[in-house]
């Protein structure tokens, strides 16, 4: 019997069960793992709760990211041997005993990793990747803030940071969060229980400010990081976008507070536009017209606080697209 974590209706973790099921026989071109650690992260918690993006249907089994050892390999799957040790990579379904996947979901696990470091490696260093290299391009000699050092993709942002030849300024709420990050490599610890972090960093850059900000917390804490980010430097991690620093006087507040003006002088436009007879679905932009905006799906969450690994702890697999080691009845 396989066990598996299962999330029969949507609420706080507590609400989980633990259930066992029957291993299914292997379907062509999947292959078996055997779970041996998986990573806990925060979408994994919104996911449980129905508060993510993803809301698969119920019942189902969380978890993004696990590493294991191939048991079996079906018929039809190619580059996968049994006994290879693999990184898992789901959409949901790694809390459990044993998955069964694609190989295109299986990466080699690096011999110098342990099943727990394997487990808690992609979502948060992959994060971390995309907001310093891609979207915040670090460079050798600069200041990196990075938020919520304590969490897993805090840590994996600080380790970038220095492997790219930043130096790291880390916050977080506790010495012993501070300490870890230390030990990853952060140049100052900043813990902001005690003191403003945007005046932390004026000192210690002596009034200079950060190069770039690698946020994942979001609301006042991104605020506060605008006020203390270097000249026409960037901000990455809640939303992961190279930004000119605004104007000293001016709060991402009183942005949105004129961004919500504008777009209110603009409803009132069309809604006279359309009283004088426009087409259904056009708009008033500058005297002209054009057709309504579609309706954008909402982005990708990047807000990872959480990279703590469960190992040998029961774990499932139920995810659509993802392979469906467990079938929860």
């Amino acid at each position: 019997m396989v066990r598996a974590v299962v999330c029969r209706e949507f609420g706080a973790p507590e609400s989980l069960l633990l259930e066992e099921f029957p291993s299914r026989a292997l379907k062509p071109g999947e292959v078996r793992v055997a779970i041996r650690a998986a990573g806990l992260n925060f979408p994994d918690v919104l996911m449980a709760a129905g508060e993510y993006q993803l809301k698969p249907e119920l019942p189902f089994t969380p978890g993004m990211e696990a590493a294991g050892d191939v048991t079996e390999v079906g018929v039809e799957a190619r580059g996968v041997a049994v006994g290879d040790k693999v990184i898992v990579k789901m959409r949901h379904g790694a809390f459990t005993d044993e998955a069964v996947v694609a190989p295109s979901q299986l990466t080699p696990m690096p011999s110098t990793f342990d099943y727990a470091e394997a487990a808690t490696y992609l979502a948060g260093h992959g994060t971390a990747y995309h907001a310093l290299i891609d979207r915040g391009r670090v460079e050798p000699g600069e200041v990196l803030l990075v938020h919520g050092a304590g969490g897993g993709v805090g840590l994996a942002a600080v380790e970038i940071g220095k492997m790219l030849g930043a130096t790291v300024i880390a916050t977080a709420s506790s010495d012993e969060k501070l300490a870890i990050a230390k030990a990853r490599g952060a140049d100052h610890l900043v813990r902001y229980d005690r003191e403003p972090f945007r005046d932390a960093v004026k000192r210690i850059t002596d009034g200079r400010g950060a190069d770039v900000v690698f946020d994942p917390v979001g609301g006042e804490v991104f605020e506060n990081s605008m006020r203390c980010i270097a000249w026409g430097r960037a901000a990455a991690g809640d939303r992961l976008h190279r930004r000119h620093r605004l104007g000293q006087d001016q709060s991402l507040a009183d942005q949105g507070r004129q961004c919500a003006r504008r777009a209110r002088r603009r409803g009132r436009a069309e809604k006279s536009h359309a009283r004088r007879g426009a087409p259904e679905g056009a708009a008033s932009v500058g005297g002209g017209r054009q057709a309504a905006p579609q309706r954008l799906a909402p982005p990708a969450a990047w807000g990872l606080r959480e990279g703590d690994a469960v190992a040998d702890r029961p774990q499932g697999d139920r995810s659509r697209g993802a392979g469906d080691g467990v079938t929860v009845p």
